[in-house]
């Protein structure tokens, strides 16, 4: 049960800490000052859609996101969400290989050479379909993870932060329900995919709370030293890069190797929900279907890492609030709808 639970608890993982997050540009669109409460109300709610989404993909077995994302909206909604989720796998996917390019750039490397290594590296990965994608987490999150941690607590010690020192102002608290309902909607699509593999609900629960704890740490960690530098940010196009700015080369060094590991954890995540929605259309290889659709992406990357983040990300987040609203109620919208 643990070690199963821990799989798809990295797997969740690997899917919410992409470019945007792992590069605190994702933190600040939402939070900033005053969020302290945002991010514990985050927590919880993060931990009851995760537990209600595998609940139903565990009970269907599911294949793919649209029965799970039936139970959730309902047959006629589900429709209205199916191109969403759809439509946002493949942005964000796109978002995540800029941010690759931008992390090349970082090093005076030529954005383009950033964006062709994900693509490439996306393509070596799915050779053996989804197993490649659940070995490879196990690996890198718990690296990536501790290494955030790391870079975070030295800055806040180097700097003589206190970690609650903004708890006293709360004016931000509604910023949890957009940032969960972003986050929710791809992992409808990731786990509705694994569903016939969840073994257990013992599974379910140790994922849905190591994953909801875990993210709240580093959030809440993440996002009191990105206050610290607020006036930095304008200037970073990845704000991690302003915290490190001051740090020795073989640390920035670091941080961009396992800040290219989220972007590539969440890509991947992403190219797993497109490719199992349309496997079914097309009688072509798994690896096949991968290299077109990544093959469509390239071009879009042209519109620059922040520039998506910043307009995308809140508007999914106010689109999906409906689908967040669902997963917290759903026990009273199941019997209704029965």
């Amino acid at each position: 049960m643990w070690k199963s639970g821990f799989k798809w608890m990295f797997l969740i993982i690997g899917t919410t800490i992409g470019a945007g997050y792992a590069s605190g540009r994702e933190l600040w669109e939402f939070f900033g000052h005053g969020s302290g409460l945002a991010i514990t109300l985050f927590v919880i709610f993060f931990i009851v859609s995760l537990y209600v989404i595998m609940s139903i993909s565990y009970e269907k077995a599911t294949t793919e996101y649209r029965p799970v994302l039936k139970d959730i909206v309902g047959v006629k909604l589900s429709k209205i969400y199916d191109v969403m989720i759809f439509f946002y796998l493949y942005t964000t996917t796109v978002v995540m290989m800029s941010g690759s390019g931008a992390t090349g750039q970082a090093f005076n490397l030529p954005y383009w050479w950033g964006v062709a290594f994900i693509a490439i590296m996306l393509f070596i990965l799915f050779l053996k379909d989804i197993s490649g994608l659940l070995v490879i987490n196990q690996f890198i999150l718990p690296i990536l993870i501790v290494g955030l941690l790391y870079v975070l607590l030295t800055f806040i010690v180097d700097q003589n932060l206190h970690l609650f020192a903004h708890w006293r102002e709360q004016h931000n608290w509604t910023a949890a329900f957009p940032f969960t309902a972003l986050n929710i909607l791809p992992l409808i699509a990731v786990l509705g995919a694994v569903g016939d593999k969840i073994n257990s609900k013992g599974e379910i629960w140790v994922a849905s709370i190591g994953s909801g704890l875990i993210l709240g740490v580093v959030t809440y960690i993440y996002n009191n030293s990105l206050i610290q530098i607020a006036e930095e940010i304008l200037v970073f196009e990845i704000p991690l890069f302003a915290i490190l700015s001051n740090y020795p080369f073989h640390m920035v060094l670091f941080m961009t190797v396992l800040l290219w590991f989220a972007i590539f954890t969440t890509a991947a995540s992403g190219v797993l929900g497109l490719t199992t929605r349309v496997a079914g259309y097309f009688n072509i290889p798994f690896w096949l279907l991968v290299i077109i659709i990544l093959a469509t992406m390239i071009p879009l990357t042209t519109l620059g890492f922040s520039t998506l983040v910043s307009v995308l990300y809140p508007l999914y987040g106010l689109l999906n609030l409906y689908v967040l609203t669902r997963l917290l109620l759903f026990p009273l919208w199941y019997k209704t709808d029965k």
